[in-house]
């Protein structure tokens, strides 16, 4: 959300040149309300929005650098971009590692994925959006080298990075401006109300297990959101606060996604919680040896130099926080193991640790059948049959064991919402 609001602000300052402030305070104020009285749906809705703004921008874009951008070739060789350098090897890994563990860590894709009808819908959906999502950052990516190797940036006064590509729409007349601009907006408002409607559903379900009434939920992620825009409009780069959260997730995830196989039923959520934590810790060891002192290395945890550093301790960062992460994981399942064998010793009981866990049987939610037919919801008083099936099947899969598809898995979570 920091980034999302930041971003905004940047970018509308970059081309009108006014105070991005109130434009940020009206997203964050229409997107509540219309989340409010539409849910988690209307975000659907606003996503196929985002689509079309997007391919909106990139003809924008394209339009601009066959007719407004002028390459002066001098640049391009004193840019050094075509050069390799440390900082580019470094990227291979660091990109990769970044990306794919924050998006494990967005609840926003978490709950499109809960949300798709089969498996078989969830993997072309997934391919679809790869495929676009490449080649939109393909071309996206390529427009920062235009601008540099055009004059547009870092412009006077000198712009950051991370909004190269509209400053090169600036080019274009007022008016098409004016249209880029209802385009961005139109954009981070798509994107933040999935973040603030994953904010509603994590709140109420993995916090508050759905005891406290939703409205309540959405007035506590509205005082959220207040402190969400002073640090947006305080934070001095978009790119700082996204390496942050990914230097987490790089920590978090690699240690969460052990908990999603299902032979490793024995790794709990404490493992998590500790590898987590310990994976943050690394990098501030790391960085306490790396640069000498401890100060240096808690300032390693923000990245306050970004990527550009010019020497490995970004790069060290992201190596040590996944493995880290892991290695504190495993410490903490075996102090675990320990503390309850010995705990069973001294009971006198079978250590039962390691034990598989029961599959617990509950009442199914309704959901979309396999033919595509909604299920009949019964009368009052009478048995529901979808939750009689449902105890069928899971009676008859804890005794003949076939592993449970992902659309049950699925099914599953929904219950505890």
């Amino acid at each position: 959300m920091v980034a999302e609001l930041s971003a905004l602000q940047q970018i509308i300052n970059a081309l009108t040149g006014l105070n991005g402030l109130p434009v940020v305070i009206v997203e964050v104020v229409v997107t509540t309300i219309y989340t409010s009285l539409g849910g988690f749906k209307v975000s659907f809705v606003t996503d196929n929005v985002q689509g079309g703004m997007v391919v909106g921008l990139i003809i924008i874009a394209v339009i601009t650098i066959g007719t407004q951008i002028k390459i002066d070739r001098s640049l391009i060789e004193s840019s050094g971009f075509l050069e390799p350098s440390l900082l580019g090897w470094q990227l291979i890994y660091i990109l990769p590692i970044a990306i794919l563990t924050n998006d494990f860590f967005l609840s926003n894709f978490w709950l499109r994925t809960f949300a798709s009808k089969t498996d078989r819908d969830l993997r072309i959906g997934v391919s679809i959006a790869s495929g676009a999502v490449f080649c939109i950052l393909m071309l996206v990516g390529v427009t920062g080298l235009l601008a540099a190797w055009s004059g547009a940036w870092p412009g006077d006064p000198p712009q950051l990075g991370s909004i190269a590509f509209f400053l090169l729409l600036e080019k274009l007349p007022g008016w098409v401006v004016g249209i880029v601009v209802v385009m961005t907006v139109s954009l981070s408002t798509a994107a933040f109300d999935s973040l603030q409607s994953a904010m509603v559903s994590t709140g109420s379900n993995d916090l508050f297990r759905n005891r406290l009434p939703l409205v309540y939920v959405r007035l506590l992620v509205v005082l959220c959101i207040i402190p969400v825009v002073v640090v947006a409009l305080k934070s001095p780069s978009v790119l700082q606060i996204f390496l942050i959260s990914d230097l987490v997730s790089a920590s978090s995830i690699p240690v969460l996604v052990f908990g999603l196989w299902d032979k490793v039923h024995w790794w709990t959520g404490f493992e998590v919680v500790v590898g987590g934590l310990g994976g943050i810790f690394s990098v501030f060891i790391f960085g306490t040896i790396y640069f000498g002192n401890a100060h240096a290395g808690a300032k390693l945890i923000l990245l306050e130099n970004g990527l550009y550093a010019q020497d490995w301790s970004v790069f060290g960062a992201f190596l040590v926080a996944p493995l880290g992460g892991i290695l504190f994981g495993i410490a903490a399942l075996i102090l675990r193991l320990s503390f309850h064998f010995f705990l069973a010793k001294y009971q006198h009981r079978r250590f039962d640790a390691l034990d598989k866990p029961e599959p617990r049987l509950e009442p199914s939610r309704p959901y979309s059948t396999d033919d595509g037919m909604a299920p009949v919801e019964p009368r009052a008083g009478e048995p529901s049959s979808a939750s009689n099936k449902d105890v069928e099947e899971g009676h008859v899969a804890s005794h003949h064991g076939p592993k449970a598809s992902l659309r049950e898995r699925v099914a599953s979570k929904w219950l505890k919402m």
